[in-house]
């Protein structure tokens, strides 16, 4: 697996009062649990009389259905009933939509109804008495198809007026934002010269080791529905279910345990929570869906492909002085999540670089594709990648080496708190510092005359460099860009923290984690805040709406938790805090002032021997009222909601549409080989600054796993579809998810400035940006130079550079 470097730059913002446990490396207490099998996951939910139901799928991409049989697979013994589309439109609601008219008219079911628009769409749900006999009755389905033109390409789908994915809108647009920032004309004036460039941004997605799954219960005699579900953000989908189902939020339970991976992928499983839902409502009985890794390749959730076409212009010292841009998404059949990647992107509009002057004219369109959804580094990546290869592409351009284009342009330390030409104020960094880090780590020099050298050999070697930002806290408001009506600001995030009568502590999140070590990072803090041992604090696993804290924006996305659910732990133990001081206090005799919490007591500060435990000081806030300080109520209890302060933008699109900003610069070093297309990297250097960092093991996991998702998107992973809009990669035989013999060794550091912003100065990590992707595809692209190629994809799949070097193959 990856080998570790450990050298760290710590710059000092502000003092911090007392460090305990925060900032050290502790091993997650989540990894005991779960390395001796003990944790619990949806497909581990038993219930009594429960039922199992298999998904009928499309076999096409665009089809009428012309007939459904079910006469066959209901004679199959075992089989309890099929959930028809016939029934959902009955018992449910068509899903909100994000989007304008005409496209948010479109009824969008979790289920096809009178036609098919992607391969694997459900058709129909079979309940029975196990999952083995409700995959055999599917088999046993008959369906008549009459088969439709698909629409597979985006630009094709945006000229198109004859073929449509949803007749009744008349178009294939699912969103259009237009952004003029600066003066992108003035900026084409004083330019020296003008790159225009192409580049796509490929469709891929992350393949967690938990499928999708869903338990649904509905009560019929209260008429109560519980779901044990891996969904992300259940709190923030709930008006979703509301709508859907027909229920109010207090006939609704949603319970998430142990998730075994999420990535952004499992947002957009709600509609396999809504189907589950309506069979247990249909067979009166709980019902239990669990995804085959075939169904989630095929139709869970893709990342949006993105297409831009760009005009970049520069002086001749290497400034870059604008963006100009028109850029269509690819999202699929329907808009769930998306088109929301029409505002994310807006997050990091010049990247790590002092470009003033940016125009994107942006379209989302429909396609006959698996509707696509969030995927690490969401709707920022592709805006990122397109300006890190336009970095290599001025280079190029103006043969200048890319470190040095990087510097000319990069904001600096002295910028910073920097205010984008958008609204966003990135909250203290040092880009050309993290990028020197890996200049010097990578040996760049050496290794720039080693290419040299090896290429008179015959060798291509190809040195990547990328620096790109991980914005964190996302404002909700930014979807206002989009759809004016949608009711969402800001950010909030809950916590629930309880003292018990026997000392110990209690933290109830409104977040859901994935792997986040979310239990470890709340304990530290409440550790932390208290002067206890951390074996003292319990979080309590995932998320449960009828006893969790949370909000309309709770969940795990978007880099959040570092700045926000550590916002509301740290808010819920300074609520306690106070009100144990102040008990504290008045049972010694003293003012509040003069006392202070060390090793889990209430002493005085003068006379150290005038103490009172936590757990005495908590049965006395529980069980003697009248020992209490006057009008103070009992125990000790806390919920606080953390809003992160961000409005909405104005008319301009104007706003501050993130709170944190952490970035990463990486290096790679790699080689091209000619004879079968393959890229082998030979050395890999990380430059992190995620803030203030609370646990150094868990932030370096998490940059591991961005990088080796990066790599694998760069060189692996895709969803290739053919004309007929048959995904040809719905297995891990063709879609080539890496093994980890297939990730190279890498060199990490940090550099620790905290956020000005945060209330712990920490930043979010995670998610990466994605800077492993284009620092690798800039290296493939920088091997390629000497033979004047451009790989104007996003994917170096061997087969792809290999047709490059041989263009008589193509």
């Amino acid at each position: 697996m990856c080998k570790v470097s450990s050298a760290t730059t710590t710059v000092q913002v502000h003092k911090q009062e007392r460090k305990h446990v925060i900032g050290q490396p502790l091993k997650t207490k989540e990894a005991a649990r779960l390395v001796r099998g003990n944790g619990r996951y949806v497909d581990d939910v038993r219930l009594p009389n429960m039922a199992y139901a298999a998904i009928l799928r499309s076999t096409w991409a665009h089809a009428k259905i012309k007939n459904l049989d079910f006469a066959e697979a209901r004679k199959i013994p075992g089989v309890l009933d099929i959930l028809t589309p016939d029934d959902v439109v009955k018992m449910s609601d068509p899903l909100p939509q994000m989007t304008v008219p005409p496209a948010s008219n479109v009824k969008d079911y979790p289920i096809a109804y009178g036609k098919v628009r992607y391969v694997g769409e459900p058709i129909a749900v079979v309940i029975a008495d196990s999952k083995y006999i409700a995959e055999d009755a599917i088999e046993a389905i008959n369906v008549e198809y009459e088969v439709l033109e698909p629409v597979i390409d985006a630009e094709r789908a945006l000229a198109s007026k004859d073929v449509l994915i949803h007749e009744e809108i008349g178009t294939n647009v699912m969103a259009h934002v237009f952004y003029d920032y600066g003066d992108i004309d003035l900026a084409m004036a004083e330019a020296d010269r003008i790159l225009h460039e192409k580049i796509h941004f490929h469709r891929f997605s992350s393949t967690p080791l938990e499928p999708n799954a869903v338990v649904a219960h509905y009560d019929s005699r209260e008429g109560y529905l519980t779901v044990w579900c891996n969904n992300q953000e259940p709190s923030f989908m709930l008006p979703q279910f509301n709508s859907a189902l027909r229920l109010p939020y207090d006939k609704m339970r949603f319970i998430t345990m142990d998730i075994g991976g999420g990535f952004g992928c499992k947002i957009t499983n709600y509609v396999y929570v809504i189907l589950t839902s309506l069979a247990s409502m249909k067979v009166g009985r709980p019902v239990s869906w669990v995804e085959s890794r075939s169904e989630h390749l095929l139709a869970s959730s893709h990342g949006a492909e993105r297409i831009f076409d760009v005009e970049v212009p520069i002086k001749n010292d290497g400034s870059v002085l604008g963006l100009k841009i028109r850029s269509i998404d690819d999202d699929g059949a329907f808009a769930r999540h998306e088109p929301a990647g029409l505002t994310v992107w807006a997050q990091v509009v010049p990247g790590a670089y002092k470009i003033k002057h940016i125009q994107n004219d942006m379209y989302a369109v429909f396609t006959n594709k698996c509707p696509s959804g969030p995927n690490r580094g969401f709707a920022r990546a592709p805006h990122l990648f397109m300006i890190e290869r336009v970095m290599d592409l001025v280079a190029t351009e103006l043969n200048l080496d890319p470190s040095e284009v990087r510097i000319r342009n990069y904001i600096t330390r002295k910028d910073q708190p920097y205010t984008t030409p958008n609204g966003c104020v990135y909250d203290d960094g040092d880009y050309p510092k993290s990028l020197q880090m890996v200049l010097e780590a990578l040996d760049y020099p050496k290794w720039r005359r080693r290419q040299k050298e090896l290429l008179e050999k015959g060798r291509l070697i190809g040195i990547g460099l990328a620096t790109t930002l991980d914005s964190g806290a996302p404002n909700f408001g930014q979807v206002k860009m989009l759809n004016p009506r949608l009711p969402l600001i800001g950010n909030t995030e809950a916590c629930l923290l309880q003292l018990t009568p026997d000392g110990r502590f209690v933290v109830k999140l409104g977040t859901v984690p994935q792997g986040q070590s979310h239990e470890t990072v709340s304990s530290q803090i409440v550790a932390d805040v208290f002067d206890v041992p951390i074996e003292s604090v319990h979080v309590a696993t995932g998320f449960d709406s009828s006893s969790h804290p949370y909000t309309m924006h709770s969940g795990t996305y978007g880099s959040r938790y570092a700045a926000m659910g550590s916002g509301a732990v740290y808010g819920a133990c300074l609520k306690i805090k106070q009100k144990v001081l102040m008990i504290g206090a008045h049972l010694l005799g003293e003012d509040v002032p003069n006392v202070e919490l060390s090793g889990g007591n209430v002493q005085s500060k003068t006379d150290p021997s005038k103490n009172i435990s936590l757990k005495r000081l908590a049965r006395t806030a529980y069980g003697m009222p009248a020992m209490l300080p006057s009008g103070m109520d009992q125990g000790l209890w806390a919920i606080h909601v953390y809003y992160n302060g961000l409005v909405a933008p104005n008319e301009n699109k104007i706003a501050n549409l993130a709170l944190t900003y952490s970035y990463q610069s990486h290096g790679v070093v790699g080689e091209l080989d000619k004879e079968t297309g393959k890229f082998k990297i030979l050395k890999y250097v990380i430059v992190d600054d995620a803030g203030r960092v609370v646990n150094p093991l868990v932030v370096d996991g998490q940059v591991h796993g961005a990088a080796n998702h990066g790599i694998a998107a760069a060189l692996f992973e895709e969803f290739k579809y053919n004309s007929e809009g048959q995904l040809e990669s719905s297995t891990f035989i063709d879609y080539l998810a890496p093994a980890s013999v297939d990730m190279p060794s890498m060199d990490l550091s940090h550099i620790e400035i905290p956020s000005l912003f945060a209330p712990l100065g920490a930043k979010g990590v995670g998610e990466g940006g994605g800077t492993a992707h284009v620092a690798v595809i800039n290296a493939v692209n920088d091997a390629l130079r000497s033979l004047n190629v451009v790989l104007e994809k996003s994917i170096a799949a061997p087969e792809t550079i290999y047709k490059l070097l041989n263009p008589a193959l193509k």
